[in-house]
């Protein structure tokens, strides 16, 4: 179970991966050991699934980003590992999710530019057969975050005291 101390923890970390373990026991009143196995058993529990960098779209030239709403007629196991396995060659999914409503399939995609999306759509199209393929592009990033609310991890249940 999460505890408020996890939990602080973990919003540490979704802050910043590299604050020295140290410094997160600082933080939440523990000293290193105790944090840093905490930390390993949120690894071992699969909270944290891995930790990462993040990188400036603009920096290593992917600043545009399309969302790619995909329907298909073809709704079974086998086209969907096809089509899941096709999307793990491309590197430009950024994300890819199955849908409920109208769109059966979402991917984000990041490229340089329109030309570079118009080839990444055409290589698609040639690995796998889709129904439709709507695509929008972002024109401005408003809001963006790797950060999950942490509100929502079920509170801890008071010990019993003994009188």
């Amino acid at each position: 179970m999460i505890d408020r101390i996890d939990r602080r923890i973990l919003a540490i970390l979704q802050e910043d991966s590299t604050v020295p373990v140290a410094e997160i026991g600082r933080r939440v009143g523990l000293s290193t050991t105790p944090c840093w196995r905490r930390i390993q058993k949120l690894e071992e529990d699969g909270v944290i699934l891995r930790r990462v960098a993040l990188l400036d779209p603009k920096k290593v030239n992917a600043k545009v980003t399309a969302f790619v709403a995909v329907t298909t007629s073809q709704h079974t196991d086998d086209w969907l590992k096809k089509f899941a396995d096709v999307i793990q060659e491309f590197p430009e999914v950024v994300e890819f999710y199955r849908m409920a409503g109208q769109v059966d399939y979402l991917l984000r995609v990041a490229v340089p530019d329109i030309e570079a999306y118009d080839d990444f759509y055409k290589r698609l199209i040639a690995k796998i057969d889709i129904g439709d393929v709507s695509t929008t592009f972002a024109m401005e990033q408003i809001k963006y975050t790797t950060e999950l609310p942490l509100g929502y991890v079920p509170a801890e249940k008071p010990k019993a005291t003994v009188a």
